[in-house]
């Protein structure tokens, strides 16, 4: 059963001080946690990424084993017709793994409730500041660390920072930090969510999620 739940949020300017202003997110979440639609949307998320290139080949496919290693009787050794037996070394591989591609559905309606749920679970490390994007016109990692310790945030947990889009800048001035990751809101995963310890939202960003995740 889903619930209604609404967030607000008073922004930040770049230097920590709170704005007189308020920003609302309506969020449908579960009425319990929703782990498990969490959970199933994680697997999603991993599955995506496996390759699925993994390849053995079978006694029919391994190159040589045409000619009959000994004559069938007489030797005292094993009956044996071919080098490339899957019990000689070099041989085939019986019942071994080949390409395949793994995936798990999830439906739209599912994706979006699990990532308004994550959302809402991660309400209190979730911070609004106000022209990131704009502060950083040229690729500078000093101002925005800067600009994180003003803001109260702790560099040495996992820090997700989330903007409409991602400037190139921003993005050069985020590549040299170990815990940050940079994500635009169209892009937004509930595994990026799971992993942060701390949340950076924009303003745009907020406007984005509320056009494409919450109804």
């Amino acid at each position: 059963m889903t619930v209604q739940q609404f967030v607000k949020y008073n922004p930040l300017d770049i230097n920590g001080q709170v704005l007189d202003l308020t920003y609302k997110l309506r969020l449908n979440t579960l009425d319990n946690s929703g782990n498990y639609l969490i959970h199933k949307d994680i697997l999603r998320h991993y599955s995506s990424q496996r390759q699925g290139t993994v390849s053995t080949k079978t006694r029919n496919e391994v190159r040589g084993g045409g000619r009959k290693p000994w004559r069938q009787k007489g030797t005292g050794q094993a009956r044996a017709g071919s080098n490339r037996s899957p019990l000689w070394k070099g041989g085939g591989v019986i019942f071994g793994p080949n390409p395949k591609k793994v995936i798990l559905k999830l439906n739209k309606k599912e994706r979006k409730l699990a990532l308004q749920t994550m959302l809402y679970n991660k309400k209190k490390s979730i911070l609004i500041i106000e022209n990131l994007e704009k502060e950083i016109k040229k690729p500078q990692t000093k101002r925005l660390v800067q600009i994180c310790k003003d803001c109260g945030i702790i560099l040495n947990q996992k820090l997700l920072i989330i903007t409409s889009k991602t400037p190139n800048s921003l993005k050069l001035s985020t590549r040299n930090l170990k815990n940050v990751e940079l994500i635009s809101a169209t892009n937004l995963n509930t595994f990026s969510l799971l992993k942060a310890k701390q949340i950076i939202l924009t303003p745009l960003a907020i406007n984005d999620i509320k056009e494409m995740y919450c109804d």
